[in-house]
């Protein structure tokens, strides 16, 4: 069985992550697996870019102009919406046509356009489409707040301001997606059951076959490791407990930081004496914006690349906080329980389907920082420690490992085929 995983990077965004952490796990198990992505950033052979820079560009280009002109040329919401009215045809290339199964991921951003969807479709071809997020079963958004238009039709969209001089480009967009998906047999697999029941709920793919499996993770490299001898070597202070933030751009207002600095501003309020004893340590970029309105001694890590040195650093960590307005299944939360680290979220999306409340950590109440602050100290202060890092690798082992993944995506790529096999027949 050869599978051809579609995305628009290799390495960049957390849907770049978990596929090519997949196309690992499905080597790993007997299918052959390849990656063609719009951005190829290694070496990897595993992995085939589309390496026309001039047209890239011109993609990307055209379809945030056309956004920006319906934003009544405001950035705001800018890179939170998608209309894909550019993008290339992989139709015509060797990968696509040695593949068994089309598997499309993240296609954003210039990737794949609507009538290169629809080329794909039309190929004949087996395809399989995981979500990791809701623009695939929305008309132009990638988190719809608490907007619920997707359900029976998006129009009026309110990322869009009031217009007078466009059409209604949600309406339009979600009718062409249902034009494509009628009839298509398209497999939707989505990464956690919060993403696969809002799916079941869209007025596009509500009829559809849609199934719920997690991203893999290595748990070769994501594991727990030696804190005091890996603090000293990322030079962090060993006798503190140190809380964990992790976000590609740490201001990043869908991650939370400002509930996080409320929370940690909360516990030094009412534990004077933590400062002596606790330190918050900031993976990613812009921490220095934080850190002035953090009440606690606060590390800036920086920016950290390669998988072998995030497990050291959620390895250093005492608990991981992602405070999330919404996300799908964070691989940042699976990495820090793989590395045997507590963590605090948000009932949100699908983080309390990762974190067992009181069991590998606290799932605080939504968007309530004095809960997240709670959550935050019972890790530190009350709970067991040790019972909490058992737990946190169990779970990871038990649902997110590669062999666990990889079986539930061989038995989807076998009903796709099937299926399509009797669609032509």
């Amino acid at each position: 069985m050869r599978i051809l995983i579609v995305n628009t990077s290799e390495m960049t965004g957390g849907a770049a992550v978990a596929a090519n952490r997949l196309v690992t796990a499905l080597n790993n198990n007997g299918v052959k697996a390849k990656m063609l992505v719009r951005d190829k950033q290694t070496d990897s052979i595993t992995v085939a870019g589309l390496n026309h820079k001039p047209l890239r560009m011109r993609h990307f280009l055209w379809e945030r102009w056309s956004i920006f002109c319906h934003l009544n040329f405001s950035k705001k919401h800018l890179f939170e919406l998608d209309i894909a009215n550019s993008g290339f045809d992989i139709t015509n290339l060797t990968e696509f046509k040695e593949a068994d199964v089309i598997h499309l991921h993240w296609i954003n951003q210039g990737m794949l356009s609507l009538k290169g969807i629809q080329k794909i479709l039309n190929s004949g071809k087996p395809i399989v489409w995981t979500l990791h997020d809701l623009w695939p079963v929305s008309g132009i958004c990638h988190y719809a707040r608490q907007c619920d238009k997707y359900t029976t039709g998006c129009k009026e969209c309110p990322l869009l301001p009031n217009q007078t001089i466009y059409p209604d480009l949600a309406k339009q967009i979600w009718n062409k997606k249902k034009h494509i998906y009628q009839n298509s047999g398209i497999h939707f697999v989505a990464c956690s059951e919060w993403l696969a029941n809002s799916a079941r709920k869209s007025g596009l793919t509500k009829d559809m076959e849609v199934s719920s499996i997690p991203n893999p993770i290595d748990t070769n490299i994501f594991q727990p490791l030696d804190k005091i001898k890996i603090r000293r070597d990322l030079h962090l202070p060993v006798d503190k407990k140190i809380v964990l933030f992790v976000s590609q751009k740490v201001t990043d207002v869908r991650k939370g930081a400002s509930k996080l600095i409320e929370a940690v501003n909360k516990i030094r309020e009412e534990h004077p004496t933590a400062a002596n004893t606790i330190v918050v340590a900031l993976l990613g970029t812009h921490a220095e914006v934080l850190k002035q309105q953090i009440n606690f001694p606060c590390i800036e890590l920086g920016y950290v690349s390669g998988d072998k040195r995030l497990a050291q650093v959620y390895s250093a960590a005492d608990v991981f906080v992602l405070p999330s307005m919404e996300d799908n299944l964070p691989n940042t939360i699976m990495e820090a329980l793989a590395c045997g680290v507590p963590c605090v979220g948000f009932n949100v999306g699908g983080i309390p389907e990762m974190i067992d409340h009181i069991k590998n950590g606290y799932v605080a109440e939504y968007k309530n920082a004095d809960d997240l602050a709670k959550g935050i100290w019972w890790v530190l202060a009350e709970a067991d420690r040790e019972e909490l890092k058992n737990n946190a690798i169990h779970k990871v082992h038990t649902c997110y490992s590669q062999h666990s993944v990889a079986s539930k995506y061989i038995e989807v790529y076998k009903q796709a085929i099937k299926s399509n096999k009797k669609k032509y027949d």
